[in-house]
């Protein structure tokens, strides 16, 4: 059974434009190995092997995105009254106030605000409503969030 990977539409535009990236940048790569041939013995050619690992980064990045672009299912960014995939929620806890985007695994970046449905606040949080409560544990104790906004 393939796996479907839940993404939001402009996680997917994200995704298609690093992809055309990536696929740009395999000319300038294969001109690195190239040139780092013409050096001589491979066996001991450090820009040779830093060129290949390169090209096996890219395309392995590049295959990845293609699988999670066949397989995705796109995430209906439509306004609810509770916490779904693709809502923008705001929390507060102790008089701070905290907004995250709640996306699928694939675009998770909790420094930009977007957290996982799967991380531990994601999976307290799904399906709350406004002024309901969720209490995470963290490693320094329970923490306890007051859903204040739901977009």
């Amino acid at each position: 059974m393939k796996e479907t990977f839940q993404i939001t539409p402009e996680g997917k535009a994200e995704l298609e434009k690093e992809v055309e990236q990536l696929k740009g940048r395999r000319g300038e790569i294969a001109e690195k190995i190239a040139e780092a041939r013409d050096f001589g013995d491979l066996s001991e050619n450090a820009e040779y092997d830093a060129a290949r690992e390169e090209q096996g980064i890219v395309e392995t990045r590049i295959a990845e995105i293609e699988n999670i672009l066949q397989n995705a299912q796109i995430i209906k960014t439509t306004g609810a009254n509770e916490v779904h995939l693709g809502s923008r929620v705001t929390l507060e806890a102790n008089g701070k106030q905290v907004t995250y985007t709640l996306v699928g695994p694939v675009e998770a970046d909790p420094l930009s605000g977007k957290i996982s449905n799967e991380s531990p606040i994601g999976k307290v949080i799904l399906g709350k409503r406004i002024g309901d409560t969720a209490t995470i544990t963290t490693p320094k104790g329970e923490l306890t969030y007051t859903i204040t906004e739901l977009q």
